[in-house]
This record gives structure tokens, sequence and C-alpha cells, in this order.
């Protein structure tokens, strides 16, 4: 008597398994369920990440964010001890900047270059091949962003933002 009890206990478990199942199926959408998945070509052209992304690729996508960073991040040190950093080390805990971007000069196809001076300081961002892709960056504490893609960016160098 128990075998049988535990054979129908078992089989109603797998009902409400198969139902759930096909319910599961019933919900997905129409194109997941007939047409076979695709892989994704990567783009050859750059996509912009908001309206009025100034970048030209997603290097330089990255070394604006990360500059970016470092800009609000000084802003918000200056705000609180009166001066800005003498390192980037210890701009870490500032806003959203964090010690592992203080860690290495390195960012992905950019190096990064921060040299305080008396009143400010100077941010740099040099990729590692200059080409139409990968400008060289130069900012200083006024937070405008300065880029060439013919030499390492100065401050007479053409406005990014």
């Amino acid at each position: 008597m128990k075998r049988r009890r535990r054979r129908r206990y078992f089989a109603g478990i797998l009902a409400l398994g198969l139902m759930a199942a096909g319910l599961g199926l019933a919900q997905a959408p129409a194109s997941a369920q007939t047409t076979a998945p695709t892989t994704a070509q990567p783009s050859t052209t750059y996509q912009p990440k908001f309206s009025g992304d100034p970048a030209r690729s997603d290097s330089e996508a990255q070394a604006l964010g990360y500059m970016r960073v470092v800009l609000r991040a000084e802003h918000a040190y200056k705000k609180r001890h009166d001066k800005y950093t003498g390192s980037l080390e210890a701009l870490a805990g500032t806003g959203s900047f964090t010690k592992r971007m203080a860690h290495t000069t390195i960012r992905g196809d950019y190096t990064v270059s921060f040299r305080p001076h008396k009143d400010g300081f100077v941010l740099t961002m040099t990729p590692k091949q200059m080409d139409g892709e990968h400008r060289s960056f130069y900012a200083e504490e006024d937070g405008v962003i300065h880029a060439d893609d013919q030499k390492p960016a100065d401050l007479d160098s053409p406005k990014v933002q």
C-alpha cells in the first residue's frame, strides 16, 4: 500500500513539474521559441555611449570616463580639504574614485600621468598608439578636457567638452 501511495506522490510531483515547464514555454516570447540563437557580431564602428559622446572608440570612452571620475574626485577633495591632492593614491575613497583606480597608471590602451603643482594638478592620458581612435587627453583643475590626435595633448589642444 505504501508503495502505491509513493508512486502517486512522485507522479503528482512529476505532473506539476511538467505543467510548470509548459507554462514557462507558453509565456516565453514567440521569437525566442522559433528563432535559432545567433552570435553577436562585433561592431566595427564606435557606438556613442550617450548623447554628445565625444569619444571615437571604446578605448577613448574608457579614458574619458576615468578622467571625469578623477576630476570629480579632485573637486570633491578640494571642497573638503581646501586643496588638491598630491597623488592619485590620496584621492582613493573620494567620490567614486577607488584604490584600484589609483593602483596602476595603465588604463587599457592608455597610460595615466598625474602631476600636482602649487595650486592644482595636471592629468594626462596618453595612448600606447596614437591614431584616429586613440587621441591623447589633458586636463587641469578647471575640469576642461583637451584632446589631440597628432601629439600629446596640452592646454592649447582643442577642448573635448
